[in-house]
C-alpha cells in the first residue's frame, strides 16, 4: 500500500505541472493576441504631439464599463504651405502690355495674319528675329521674340528718331534702298535669267543686283531665324519697293550654316510682294497663306552642295 501511494503522488505532481505548463500558455497566447493594455502606452507616444494636446484629457479618463479608451488612430501629418514667390514682368513685356493698352493705334497686320508668325515663334522663340521695317507693330514683336533678338531694318531716318523717342529699348537700324517699283519687271528678268543670281553666298559679296550689300556689318553676320519682310514701302511707283529685301532674305536664309529659315512676307496682294515671293523664295518652300501674308521655309543649301535654288 505504501508504494502505490507513492506512485499516485508522482501522477498528481506530474498533472498539477502539465496543466500549469498549459494555463501558461494560454496566457501568453491570450496577450500575444490582445496587446491593446501594453501597446497603448506605445502608441500615445508615437501619436504626433498636435494629437496629444487635443486627446490627453478624454483618453485618461475611464469609460462607462471601466475600461480605458483606446487611442484614437494617428492623424495624417498636415501639410506645411506652399511658399509663394513672386516673378517681376519683364520691364519690355510690362511696356508693351502699357503701350498697346493705352493706345488707339493698332499693328498693320490683321490677328490671323499676326497668327502665322506667332506660332513659329511660339515653337523658335527667343531667337533671332531680322523684320524689314520700324512700325506700330515693332514693339508686340519685340515682346513675342522675349529673350530673343529682334532687329529691325527702316528706310526712313526720321521715323526711326520718332520710335526711338518712344521706344528706346527697339533695335533698329537705317537702310538705304537704290530701287522703284517701276524697276520691278527689269529686275525680275535680270534675277531669272542671271546665274549669279541662283548662286549661293553671303548677300555682301554676291554678284547679283538684287543682292543688298549696304546693312551693317553684324546683320550678315547674324544666322536669322526668322525674317519677316514687310518693307520697304512699295505702294507707289516711286517707292523703294521689296524686289530686292524678298531676294536677300531669302538668300540669307538659303547661306546660313545649317537649319531653316521661316521667311514670312506680307502685303503678297500687290504684283510685287507676289510674284517676287513665288520667284525667289520659291512656291516649292511655300508653307501657306493667311490674308496678306505668305510663310514659307527654306532649309540651309550649305549642307547639301548642288542643292537647286527652288526645289
Amino acid at each position: 500500500m505504501m508504494r502505490s501511494k507513492t506512485q499516485l503522488s508522482s501522477i498528481n505532481i506530474k498533472l498539477v505541472l502539465l496543466c500549469a505548463f498549459f494555463l501558461l500558455l494560454l496566457i501568453f497566447i491570450f496577450i500575444t493576441n490582445n496587446p491593446s493594455s501594453s501597446s497603448s502606452s506605445s502608441q500615445s507616444q508615437q501619436t504626433p504631439q498636435i494629437q496629444r494636446s487635443t486627446s490627453s484629457s478624454s483618453s485618461s479618463e475611464p469609460t462607462k464599463d471601466g475600461d480605458d479608451q483606446e487611442p484614437e488612430p494617428p492623424a495624417c501629418p498636415t501639410l506645411l504651405p506652399l511658399k509663394q514667390t513672386c516673378n517681376k514682368t519683364p520691364p519690355s513685356l510690362a511696356h508693351t502690355l502699357v503701350h498697346y493698352a493705352t493706345s488707339n493705334i493698332t499693328p498693320q497686320q490683321t490677328l490671323k495674319e499676326i497668327s502665322v508668325s506667332l506660332r513659329v515663334l511660339k515653337r523658335k522663340s527667343p531667337c533671332n528675329f531680322l523684320v524689314f521695317g520700324l512700325g506700330h507693330d515693332s514693339l508686340m514683336w519685340a515682346a513675342l521674340n522675349h529673350g530673343g533678338r529682334t532687329v529691325f531694318l527702316e528706310e526712313d531716318k526720321s521715323w526711326i528718331e520718332q520710335i526711338k523717342a518712344k521706344q528706346p529699348t527697339l533695335e533698329s537700324y537705317h537702310v538705304v534702298y537704290d530701287t522703284k517699283v517701276t524697276q520691278a519687271d527689269a529686275l525680275m528678268e535680270i534675277g531669272a535669267g542671271d546665274q549669279d543670281c541662283k548662286t549661293v553666298s553671303d548677300p555682301r559679296f554676291s554678284k547679283c543686283q538684287l543682292s543688298l550689300k549696304g546693312f551693317p556689318s553684324e546683320i550678315y553676320d547674324v544666322e536669322w531665324d526668322l525674317i519677316m519682310v514687310d518693307a520697304p514701302t512699295g505702294y507707289f511707283d516711286g517707292a523703294p519697293g521689296r524686289m530686292t529685301a524678298i531676294y536677300t532674305a531669302g538668300l540669307m536664309a538659303r547661306n546660313r550654316e545649317n537649319g531653316e529659315t521661316d521667311v514670312f512676307v506680307h502685303d503678297v496682294d500687290r504684283q510685287v510682294e507676289d510674284k517676287f515671293s513665288k520667284a525667289f523664295l520659291c512656291e516649292g518652300y511655300l508653307i501657306e497663306q493667311v490674308g496678306r501674308i505668305r510663310h514659307f521655309t527654306i532649309p540651309s543649301h550649305r549642307t547639301r552642295l548642288g542643292r537647286p535654288f527652288c526645289p
